[in-house]
C-alpha cells in the first residue's frame, strides 16, 4: 500500500504548521514543505474542510492547527485528502465482484482485518508524538536522520 503524494504533502503541511506554533501563510508553508503554492492551497483547503486546521483571512491571516497536535493523527490527515483508508477496492463502496457473498471470499475477510489494523495504527500516531516525543504505547519515536 502506498499513500498518495497529496496525502504525503498534507502530513508534512500539518507537521510544519504544528512545529511553527503559530499561524503560517500559504506561501511560507509551500516553501517550508517544498511544494508549489497552488498544490499547497489545494491541500490546505481540504485540511480546513476536515477540521484539522483553520484559516484566517486578511492581514495577519494564514493557517493554524484547529486542535492540539496530540488530537490530530496521521489517519485524520490521510483521510482528509484521500478519503477512508482502504487497502483494497473490495473494501470500498461495493466494488467487490463477490459483494453478494463476502463470507465465501477469504481475501475480503483478511483484507478487512489488515485494513482495520492499519487504520488503528495510523490513528495512534499524532503530531505531538513526532520529533522523539513519546509515541504510541509510551515508546520513544525513533529519530529520523
Amino acid at each position: 500500500m502506498k499513500i498518495t503524494m497529496e496525502a504525503d504533502y498534507a502530513i508534512r503541511i500539518v507537521y510544519c504548521i504544528s512545529r511553527s506554533g503559530s499561524r503560517m501563510d500559504a506561501r511560507s508553508v509551500s516553501e517550508e514543505v517544498n511544494v508549489t503554492l497552488r498544490f499547497a492551497l489545494k491541500i490546505l483547503r481540504k485540511l480546513v474542510m476536515s477540521g484539522a486546521i483553520v484559516s484566517y483571512k486578511g492581514v495577519g491571516g494564514g493557517y493554524a492547527l484547529a486542535k492540539a497536535p496530540g488530537d490530530i493523527s496521521l489517519k485524520d490527515v490521510i483521510e482528509a485528502v484521500d478519503g477512508p483508508i482502504l487497502i483494497n477496492r473490495c473494501l470500498g463502496r461495493g466494488d467487490c465482484s463477490r459483494v453478494s457473498d463476502k463470507s465465501r471470499c477469504p481475501f475480503h475477510v483478511q483484507f478487512a482485518r489488515i485494513n482495520e489494523m492499519l487504520a488503528d495504527e495510523l490513528a495512534k500516531v499524532n503530531f505531538a508524538s513526532l520529533d522523539g516525543e513519546e509515541g504510541p504505547g509510551g515508546q520513544k519515536a525513533p529519530k529520523q536522520g
